[in-house]
């Protein structure tokens, strides 16, 4: 028998080099394109970063928007009903039918007070209480003057009013 011999042929080592060189190459290759991979990568995350804060801004400026322009809406609400009662008609001996032609003579005088901004309306109240007070109302060949007693403002104007004197 024969001892395989101490050295390997020229072709063998010219193999195993050229392995050894294909690996690191291609070890080189893999990190250079593993490293623009991950700088688009970080790039991407980034942007989306920078778009989500941009997002967030501007929907905090918009819900700001919002309750900024709900509070104007509140203040700028309009009459929407207006309510009249008559407290002492029974003290002037007026039947529920001459009252409720007293509300709807004061209603229909006040009828364009309606879809006015509340502000507005309360600003002119000493206007609107000129309007009722001075007018006289005939029914039942008796004249009436009315006198406010009371006055909300809301989306609902209320009005309580008392006969000042007939004649």
């Amino acid at each position: 028998m024969k001892a395989p011999p101490e050295q390997l042929s020229h072709a063998w080592a010219k193999f195993f080099v050229g392995i050894f060189f294909g690996f690191i190459i291609s070890w080189l290759v893999f990190i250079y394109f593993y490293g623009v991979t991950e700088e688009e990568q970080v790039k991407q995350i980034s942007e989306l970063k920078m778009l989500n804060k941009a997002y967030l801004r501007d929907k905090n400026i918009f819900f700001e928007n919002m309750e900024r322009m709900n509070k104007e809406n509140k203040r700028k609400l309009t009459v929407q009903e207006i309510k009249v009662t008559i407290l002492n008609y029974k003290q002037y001996n007026l039947n529920e039918f001459t009252n409720l032609q007293l509300v709807n003579d004061v209603k229909d005088d006040l009828s364009n007070l309606l879809t006015q901004d509340i502000k507005s309306v309360s600003q002119n109240r000493e206007l609107l209480r000129r309007a009722i007070e001075n007018k006289v109302y005939i029914k039942d060949d008796r004249r009436f003057k009315l006198e406010i007693d009371t006055i909300y403002f809301d989306t609902v104007l209320e009005i309580t009013l008392k006969i000042k004197s007939t004649k």
